[in-house]
């Protein structure tokens, strides 16, 4: 067991309880919402490639709006990552204040 005041919030003893009692969360339900994120990435790119296509047939403008929908797509994967994992990466901006 770590000595208290050795761990800020935001980061992982052996066991990963103290992030977890602090933020509230179940390891289960924390695990649950982190199987969502492949899913998330898969469907945001593809997503953007499939609008990107679609937009080049009707302009007929091969391949501008499918590169443009892939990196789109790309952008809005890892903001939504990013938002995710906010909770899981902590605030470092509370490291001083400890």
């Amino acid at each position: 067991m770590p000595k208290a005041g050795t761990i800020s919030r935001g980061e992982f003893d052996l066991d990963g309880q103290i992030w977890y009692a602090v933020h509230g969360m179940d390891r289960r339900l924390a695990a649950l919402g982190l199987t969502g994120i492949g899913f998330f990435v898969c469907g945001a790119i593809v997503l953007g490639v499939v609008a990107g296509r679609w937009l080049d047939g009707k302009l007929n403008s091969e391949p501008v709006w499918t590169i443009v929908g892939l990196i789109l797509g790309i952008v809005v994967a890892f903001y939504g990552v990013y938002t995710m994992l906010r909770p899981f990466i902590g605030d470092k901006g509370d490291k001083g204040n400890s």
